[in-house]
């Protein structure tokens, strides 16, 4: 639940010499299955920790610690069992209300599980609880006008990031190996870069969406996991697939190594709308460039991607969302709602759409035929490197949705410049931790793909992961 963090401190996070220690998913796995731990030990140590880093993160929205320490003693199924996690609170739980961090109206407890709990449920994951986000997940950085924000664990004065910031800081601060997250214009990626995690939005389709998500006329939002290892998410991909695979998608299997394969690698520095990219970026990008080159790829730098109505065209289809969720919020939130107690980000998205209705078959068209350009353009490209965000971290307040909306408006589509495409486009698209401002936060750099080529993504991940090893909260 939200608490008031204390007084910030730079860095924090729960890493212990407990049933966990610092283990990701996978040792877990195996730590459980040899019985050096009980599933129950590394759930109780999960709440412990989950308890300690919410005081200075506000980072839960929702906790059921009771229950899944109850869950943790009974016979479990799944790769996954005993593994602690957390959904993000746009997804329903059963028994634990799904807010969406908004104040506009009283979340009642859900019925049952939505489709991404039961995916997770089905893989062995406990759940502990709900995780913060911006309001309905419209802002880049959660931060809100009544509540504290959720703060980043590298630095508690920067953004956390978001939407799915909660889920982040508590991966990055070691309360869970890993995490519900989604991603409707890079929420999975942006968190990811931020705290210093992987984070990949899987190709449209490989992972299973809650029904409103597939009901969308451009089906931007895709489900997957934050997680400190890339060995972690490649094993979420493999046994969601077991679950569930969708037949139109070339199968990922079980990613355990690099690839053999030499790539085509375009180099994109030049964001959507050509918005400044700050230098340090830029030098952690070209870095990573100069790293392929030695491993033996192809990188050539490459122009954007992506027609120069794209930036538009994204951004009137999200204030359309913003429009659709305030008009039919009675309906589909409750008779409490009230639109009044809306921030001023999601207030001015839907005036926004209420003065470009006209437009909204045009932008929608042309969101769709994205999937088309994409096509082409990799036809002579294997990845894109690009950066995630066009700048370093910034502080807690410069994204504050209590600002006038054409102040944070500017501010998110300039900072936010990268990854909408690939929610557009539906290719898969991963931001990976390989490097650190000078003020000590880490640099995300992203690799984006062809449709149906998330192994690609994840081999080259792998790759990059051993010959430059991610850096680490809890070492200074």
């Amino acid at each position: 639940m939200v608490q008031q963090p204390a007084e910030p401190r730079a860095r924090v996070h729960a890493f212990t010499d407990d049933a966990m220690g610092d283990d990701d998913a996978v040792e877990l796995v195996a730590r459980i299955r040899a019985g050096t731990v009980s599933r129950r030990e590394v759930v109780q140590a999960a709440v412990e920790r989950s308890r300690r880093l919410d005081e200075a993160l506000a980072a839960v929205a929702a906790e059921r610690y009771a229950a899944a320490v109850v869950e943790a003693s009974a016979p479990h199924e799944g790769f996954f069992a005993g593994v602690p996690t957390f959904v993000k609170d746009n997804s329903d739980v059963a028994g634990l209300p799904t807010q969406q961090g908004s104040r506009a109206y009283v979340a009642r407890p859900a019925a049952a599980d939505g489709d991404v709990a039961r995916v997770l449920g089905t893989l062995g994951l406990t759940v502990l609880g709900k995780t913060r986000l911006s309001e309905y997940g419209f802002s880049a950085s959660a931060e809100f006008v009544h509540e504290p924000p959720v703060r980043n664990p590298w630095h508690l004065e920067h953004s956390s990031g978001a939407s799915s910031a909660g889920a982040a800081v508590l991966v990055a601060g070691g309360a869970v190996p890993l995490a519900h997250a989604n991603d409707g214009g890079g929420s999975i990626r942006i968190p990811a870069a931020v705290n210093g995690l992987v984070g990949l939005k899987a190709t449209r389709g490989r992972i299973p969406s809650d029904r409103a998500n597939r009901e969308m006329p451009v089906r931007i939002v895709h489900d997957g996991v934050l997680t400190r290892s890339v060995r972690d998410t490649a094993a979420f991909v493999r046994e969601a697939e077991r679950a569930y695979r969708d037949l139109s998608l070339p199968p990922v299997g079980d990613v355990t190594r690099p690839g053999r394969k030499r790539l085509r690698v375009a180099l994109v520095t030049e964001s959507l709308g050509g918005r400044a990219v700050d230098d340090e970026v830029l030098a952690v990008v070209r870095a990573t460039a100069a790293l392929l080159e030695r491993l033996g790829h192809d990188v050539e730098p490459t122009p954007v991607p992506a027609p120069e109505s794209f930036v538009e065209d994204f951004l009137d289809y999200w204030a359309f969302l913003a429009l659709a969720l305030t008009t039919s919020g009675r309906r589909g939130l409750g008779p409490d709602f009230d639109a009044t107690r809306h921030d001023e980000l999601t207030r001015g998205l839907a005036a926004r759409a209420r003065g470009r209705l006209w437009r909204m078959p045009l932008a929608i068209g042309r969101l769709r035929a994205s999937q088309r350009r994409s096509r082409r353009f990799f036809a002579d490209h294997d990845l894109v490197l690009s950066p995630t965000l066009a700048t370093v971290t910034p502080r807690l307040g410069w994204l504050h949705p209590g600002q006038p909306y054409e102040t944070v408006i500017e501010r998110l589509v300039d900072w936010v410049a990268f990854t909408p495409l690939q929610n557009a486009t539906g290719d898969p698209s991963i931001s990976l931790p390989l490097g650190t401002s000078s003020q000590g936060l880490p640099v995300g750099v992203m690799l984006s793909g062809p449709r149906g080529h998330d192994r690609r993504l994840l081999e080259v991940a792998y790759e990059l992961e051993e010959a430059q090893p991610f850096a680490r909260i809890q070492v200074p």
